[in-house]
């Protein structure tokens, strides 16, 4: 089944935050910004937001996100668009889906969202993150799509959550259908919640088929791997494949088996907080590519 972005769809989707942005069709194909716009592109990167949270170092999650979003916001040239990688909210309730919807709706560019394990809990959990998140180029949450040079690959890893993160044979098949049709000198950028590559497997750090999806992207000679999950920022390499982990907007966990298990760094001073919370801008400019975390504090 195909699921990748038609410039019809993006184009759509941008109607979808009410922003009243102006996108046009270049002569690539490609939707661009009006001509007046920066030659650079450049998009940010928000994840684990954990809206629901209301326990130490973090009783309020949301405005923390809400700092982040104001940040974004008040930057001089508005990014592309903003991706959420995941754990929007913290335990996939209504509730806590109508508040993240209601900070995230202020933001001035146009918002994505892939989920992350907090927001598929329960029986009803994926439907719920589906009725908020729904994609009509997404019936199965993954999708991709090109912009500025680049083309993105937006996947879904969370399932069987519970050990690691899961890719799944049929998001497997496509994408390797969907990288297929790509030059290897395309800049690609691939979007998931839990990382691709084992970062600390005691701990379920890792993607249980994700070495799969690493072999098809070494073929290409610019790729950056962007996700979430375990809330703190690190750097990896394998072969031409780059993979940066970001920190949350809600709380740190501790570096990969510096305490007895993942979590909150409950004990995290208060006026410490803000330092271990960011949003990550990137940007692309003749195919290169340059990221920069940003600290709320």
């Amino acid at each position: 089944m195909k699921r990748a972005m038609k410039r019809t769809d993006f184009l759509e989707h941008v109607g979808w935050t009410g922003l009243g942005l102006a996108y046009t069709i270049g002569a690539s194909g490609l939707v661009t910004a009006p001509a007046s716009a920066a030659d650079t592109l450049t998009f940010v990167q928000i994840s684990d937001s954990h809206i629901g949270f209301h326990q130490a170092p973090n009783t309020n999650p949301e405005s923390t996100l809400k700092m982040a979003v104001d940040a974004i916001n008040a930057l001089p040239v508005q990014p592309k668009f903003v991706i959420h990688t995941g754990d929007v909210t913290h335990l996939s309730k209504p509730a806590q889906y109508d508040s993240a919807k209601q900070i995230l709706g202020t933001l001035r560019a146009p918002l994505m969202v892939i989920p992350g394990e907090h927001d598929v809990i329960g029986d009803d959990g994926l439907k719920t993150y589906f009725q908020n998140f729904a994609r009509k180029d997404a019936p199965g949450g993954w999708y991709s799509f090109d912009l500025g040079g680049a083309h993105y690959v937006a996947i879904v890893n969370v399932f069987n959550f519970e050990k690691m993160g899961l890719i799944g044979k049929e998001q497997l098949d496509w994408v390797r259908k969907d990288l297929a049709a790509q030059k290897s000198s395309t800049p690609i950028i691939v979007f998931g919640h839990v990382p691709l590559y084992t970062v600390y497997q005691p701990w379920g750090w890792l993607t249980e088929d994700g070495a799969q999806v690493i072999s098809m992207l070494q073929r290409f000679d610019n790729v950056t791997v962007l996700n979430g999950h375990i809330h703190q920022i690190l750097e990896h390499t394998e072969g031409k494949v780059q993979f940066r982990t970001a920190a949350g907007t809600a709380y740190p966990q501790p570096a990969p088996g510096m305490a007895a298990a993942p979590g909150p760094v409950a004990d995290l001073p208060p006026d410490k907080l803000l330092s271990t919370l960011a949003y990550r801008q990137i940007t692309i400019d003749g195919g290169k590519i340059a990221l920069s975390d940003k600290m709320l504090g």
